[in-house]
């Protein structure tokens, strides 16, 4: 019996010390991990606010404030309000990052206004040649013309880099609608964006933030069709035409996974838009926009855990319900500034620590000329938009019910862009290797889902 008791002490003792000895090897162990994670820079853009340049989450929590939700992993985040612009919360808000596909919403703010949706296009052989490696394509094919409204639904629904590509050249080139962004961006005071590619292929330095994407989507949401389309969840797109016989179309739907569901993810009520994007340096990346009850909120998630399916859907959910619950009762940390151009009569400063320029943007080289843009909204005093609503696992639109965007500043403010007379064909961004894969339909068959 001494002899068991003193081997029982023994295990006992080294199981005891274990929790000293082999505790503190696995908490280094981790600790070296967490060392390989990337880390916002120290020295952010104040941009919107004090609050807004400061690393981790910001959040004022007083009674009645819901807490944040649990296990968001984005790099990168912010909640605010559509209308007004206040910033409910935000975690590393203006962290420059890859936007992947998120950037098309800035291509499409910037050239939708410049096209006719009735206007057509053959596409050319060369028109196609510059779409990088790997692309999402919504399956265009040369020789075959195509309405600019097909065009922008290959882009918003299917993410289409080779309608991307045609769509700038009709606009005047690759560069001159690289530069045209750029120059656009640096009016909405998203100055944290640097444009290189008008798809959100990866390229080197082409960076943005949560930030700047959620005020590029705050822009284009002041577009009647730039918000028909980010709403649409599917839509009928010129197929291939054969000789003697009737052009065929096929189905393509809506790649944003709050819109149209998918195994793990349920269609997010009053979801209207607005874009996603996925690329192997960005990882995945959304923008989106909701309403409920009157109340209009935007999120932005960059590049959360890789581990979880469909991440940045449904962590962009859960600061959506967040949002609508907290909407009324928390102090916001910032706000959404408004375009430079436009004056407010508030004497909002809209200067701070950083706010400058991202390194790399190429100010004022190649811009496309302001031109005044018509639009539907300049006759009121802001812009309307469409609520939608599920039913049955499909969006629809609800024509009675409307939602008011940006009532701080009016459409009336901002300018339009001009479709310049010189045409050039661009260069494709670094080519890369990966890409999340989606349910194919139509010609896209064995296409990747969003890369770009």
């Amino acid at each position: 019996m001494p002899v068991l008791k003193k081997i029982a002490l023994t295990v006992t003792s080294a199981a005891f010390l274990s929790g000293f000895v082999l505790t503190p090897a696995v908490a280094a162990d981790k600790d070296k991990s967490d060392d390989k994670q990337p880390k916002p820079p120290g020295v952010m853009s104040s941009l919107g606010g004090e609050r807004l340049s400061m690393s981790g989450s910001q959040v004022n929590l007083g009674p009645g404030v819901p807490v944040l939700p649990k296990g968001l992993t984005g790099r990168s985040w912010i909640v605010a309000d559509a209308e007004n612009g206040d910033v409910l919360a935000a975690h590393n808000s203006h962290w420059r990052l890859p936007p992947a596909s998120t950037l098309k919403m800035l291509f499409a703010d910037t050239v939708l206004p410049a096209l006719q949706p009735t206007q057509t296009h053959k596409v050319t052989e060369s028109e196609l040649a510059g779409v990088g490696e790997g692309s999402s394509l919504v399956g265009i094919k040369e020789d075959h013309t195509y309405t600019v409204h097909d065009l922008w639904l290959g882009v918003f629904l299917r993410s289409g880099n080779d309608a991307v590509h045609v769509l700038s050249e009709m606009y005047g080139g690759i560069p001159q609608t690289v530069a045209a962004m750029q120059k656009h961006a640096e009016e909405l005071q998203a100055l944290d964006t640097v444009v290189v590619s008008p798809d959100g292929y990866d390229a080197p330095r082409q960076v943005s933030s949560a930030y700047d994407l959620t005020l590029i989507a705050r822009s284009g949401l002041q577009k009647k069709d730039f918000r028909e389309y980010a709403a649409t969840a599917s839509a009928d797109f010129p197929g291939e035409k054969k000789k003697g016989k009737k052009r065929d179309s096929f189905e393509i739907q809506n790649t944003n996974r709050l819109i149209t569901g998918d195994i793990g993810v349920d269609p997010y009520k009053g979801i209207a838009g607005v874009k996603n994007g996925y690329t192997t340096h960005a990882g995945n990346t959304f923008t989106g926009v909701a309403e409920r009850n009157g109340k209009v909120l935007l999120v932005t998630v960059m590049n959360p855990s890789a581990e979880e399916s469909h991440a940045v859907y449904k962590e962009a959910a859960k600061l959506l319900d967040w949002g609508f619950a907290a909407s009324g009762k928390v102090t916001p940390v910032g706000e959404l500034v408004p375009p430079k151009s436009v004056d407010t009569g508030t004497g909002t400063s809209t200067g701070g620590k950083g706010a400058a320029p991202a390194a790399g943007a190429d100010q004022g080289t190649g811009g496309q000329a302001e031109a005044a843009h018509a639009s539907a909204a300049s006759k009121g005093s802001s812009g309307v938009g469409v609520a939608l609503a599920i039913i049955g696992g499909l969006l629809v639109v609800v024509a009675a019910a409307v939602f008011l965007v940006n009532r701080r500043w009016p459409l009336a403010g901002l300018g339009g862009r001009s479709a310049p007379e010189t045409k050039d064909t661009g260069e494709a961004a670094d080519p890369e290797e990966a890409a999340e894969p989606a349910a194919s339909v139509g010609e896209s068959a064995g296409k990747p889902a969003d890369k770009g």
